[in-house]
């Protein structure tokens, strides 16, 4: 017996030495702070944060890899709290929650396949992508549902998912369950930053739309008299829709899906007829805005470009200020077309809608001359955006005798050639001209005579296709040419440009010149976003004059079409000034959410797969089973008693937009409405 106890004692011991030793060896740190932040969390392991549960989120919170408001499925006072124990604060974000991308449903849809395989959409899109003719569109098994863990998501009577918006967290767990991809997160900042890929259900007017206007929801609304409605989503992508109902040209029109069978619907009519409801009413409709980001943008110009600039600006959260030279807003809009076309009144009431929306105005402010660019960063901006406009606004305000010059050391061609000795810059240094083929020669020995110590041309083309004039003329000493070069940043301090860096358009390869000044071949300067650029480790020495403000100037990302082009005026790039005010305004989005990237830190890069006049992507050729039906004409005002300010086009009634409206076929990306008696008559 005492063996017994002794041997179960020593046993014990040793056991007891083991098993502390182990604990030594294996014993793992858990981090009281992630322990506390695990302890805020819900423990709803929903994945919505992006992280594997509930504990790797709390430690990429306390590694600072993660927002104290990462967890979806948290109120705002778990993230306050979370942030007390990181000593933080947490500011307002931008909800998130789903959006379906599909319009009809299976059952409303021409089936190829029939499917009985497992009731899972990922199953389903095994089979041949699944049984749809439609290539994106929803396969209807519901797949979504299931994988939403707070019941925001159902099957809806039309077969497609419907989303509970005061349910949903946005933890993304449909948006990873979907194959096809239609249905994803979605907010205010997401979709002013989207560009349309061939992964999206868009129809051939929205495709066409310079804007991106979803064409067929705001005559969808039109067509159940929610007027206001219908203007909300126009202003989705428009913040000039009373302007543009009345002097867009409407490429929208020549690609509507109803010519297939008589005319196209008058879309244009019906934007003006959904706006000028807005307007007669005098309730202004003001579209959603994302929490306030603490930033500060000064946009450089106060014709439609910068206002629309200005107002996606403002709509991803950002405080925004427009500098017009003038004392008016609405740059060649209200300089250029004629008041039977486009009445002031009109166009100032969509001027104050943007004014509206929080932007500020500063009138009779010439950036340049009665502040410096190098001031407004002084006054907090964080970035300053130049639409400023090509040579015909300057020649619309009365300012043809004057060098403009809004960011230092960037003139005109055209000003370099116009002005004599007397009213040209004092060049000196190092001068680079870009493009301009005979004109820059001429422009550069004219410099170099001037003052310069040497001049540079960057040709964009290769030197076998400049012409021979160019190519082997003689030049001067100190001047020189580079071929297959696109500038693509600039480099400047306080009040001076210290240097060019420009792209070889062939490799891609990047180089930097040292440049005093830099004079464009086009008729207008460029877009540009200019932001503070971090200072040298030199800079850091104390008593180093170094502290004068560094900048960078880059311009926008270009419009999908042409992505590919590398460096500044290249094919695509305006050179005078836009076409027609929609496209101006389709330009101020991208300039807004090239800010909003630049200012965050996010590469001005497109989705392999953005729409492109030479993507692949489905649509159809011919519709059936649908009913004739008259397009409505637009009435006009009586000639005989038309004074001579009075509108020509007078708009649509609310019965003959009704009328219209029930021509739109409501597209989908092959899909549309037939007629019903058109279908049993067939």
């Amino acid at each position: 017996m005492i063996e017994a106890v002794l041997m179960m004692g020593g046993l014990g011991v040793v056991v007891g030495t083991g098993l502390a030793a182990a604990s030594k060896i294996f014993y793992v740190y858990v981090d009281p702070l992630i322990e506390a932040i695990e302890g805020e969390l819900p423990g709803a392991n929903c994945g919505g944060c992006g992280f594997a549960g509930c504990s790797a989120n709390a430690a990429a919170i306390a590694a600072g890899k993660s927002s104290p408001d990462s967890c979806v499925a948290a109120s705002p006072e778990v993230a306050e709290a979370i942030a007390r124990l990181l000593g933080v604060s947490v500011g307002a974000k931008d909800r998130e929650i789903s959006r379906l991308g599909c319009t009809y449903s299976v059952d409303q849809a021409e089936t190829k396949f029939r499917y009985d395989g497992v009731r899972d959409c990922r199953a389903a899109m095994l089979m041949n992508g699944g049984t749809k003719v439609c290539e994106i569109g929803c396969l209807g098994l519901g797949s979504c549902v299931k994988a939403c863990m707070f019941g925001a998501l159902s099957i809806g009577p039309q077969g497609l998912p419907v989303v509970d918006e005061a349910k949903c967290t946005g933890c993304g767990a449909c948006e990873r369950t979907c194959p096809k991809h239609i249905i994803r997160l979605s907010s205010i900042t997401r979709r002013l930053l989207h560009e349309y890929t061939t992964e999206d259900c868009t129809t051939p007017c929205q495709r066409t739309c310079p804007a991106g206007i979803d064409i067929a929801e705001y005559i969808r609304l039109i067509g159940l008299k929610q007027y206001h409605e219908s203007v909300q989503v126009i202003k989705e992508r428009n913040p000039f829709p009373t302007v543009i109902g009345r002097i867009c040209p409407r490429p929208c029109e020549t690609q509507c899906r109803r010519q297939l069978a008589d005319e196209p619907v008058a879309i244009n009519g019906l934007k003006r007829f959904a706006a000028d409801y807005e307007r007669s009413t005098g309730k202004r409709i003001l579209p959603r805005k994302a929490p306030s980001s603490g930033k500060k943008i000064a946009v450089v110009g106060g014709g439609v470009e910068g206002l629309s600039a200005a107002y996606f600006s403002t709509r991803l959260g950002h405080e925004v200020t427009v500098f017009e030279a003038t004392g008016r807003l609405g740059g060649l809009l209200r300089s250029a077309i004629a008041r039977n076309r486009l009445p002031l009144e009109i166009l100032d009431w969509d001027i104050d809608g943007v004014l509206e929306m929080g932007v500020e105005a500063r009138l009779n402010t010439l950036v340049g001359k009665d502040v410096a660019l190098t001031e407004l960063f002084a006054q907090g901006y964080d970035a300053v955006l130049l639409a400023s406009g090509g040579w015909d606004s300057r020649l619309a305000r009365g300012a043809i005798g004057r060098i403009e010059q809004p960011v230092p050391g960037i003139y005109l061609l055209i000003d370099a050639l116009r002005f004599g000795p007397t009213d040209t810059p004092s060049w000196q240094g190092h001068v680079v001209i870009a493009g301009g083929e005979a004109a820059a020669i001429e422009a550069a020995v004219k410099i170099k005579q001037t003052g310069a110590d040497r001049v540079t041309i960057l040709y964009r083309e290769d030197e076998a296709l400049l012409p021979a004039s160019i190519t082997k003329a003689q030049l001067p000493d100190g001047i020189s040419i580079i071929y297959r070069a696109g500038v693509q940043k600039l480099k400047g301090e306080s009040q001076h440009l210290k240097a060019i860096e420009y792209v070889n358009t062939g490799n891609g390869i990047s180089h930097t010149l040292d440049a005093e000044a830099l004079i464009l071949a086009a008729g207008r300067f460029p877009e540009l976003i200019v932001t503070p650029a971090p200072k040298p480790e030199a800079s850091e020495t104390p008593g180093d004059e170094a502290a004068a403000l560094l900048w960078e100037a880059i311009a926008p990302y270009r419009h999908p079409d042409y992505a590919d082009q590398k460096g500044w005026l290249g094919e695509g790039d305006t050179l005078s000034d836009f076409s027609g005010a929609i496209r101006a305004i389709a330009a101020g989005r991208r300039e807004a959410a090239s800010v909003h990237q630049r200012m965050h830190g996010i590469p001005l890069s497109f989705p392999e797969t953005i729409l492109t006049p030479h993507s692949i992507f489905q649509n159809v050729d011919h519709v059936e089973s649908v009913a004739p039906a008259p397009r409505q004409i637009m009435p006009v005002s009586n000639p005989d008693s038309r004074l001579p300010d009075t509108e020509i086009e007078i708009g649509f009634s609310e019965e003959t937009a009704l009328k219209e409206a029930s021509r739109c076929l409501q597209c989908g990306l092959i899909c549309y409405r037939k007629s019903p008696m058109a279908a049993v008559a067939n």
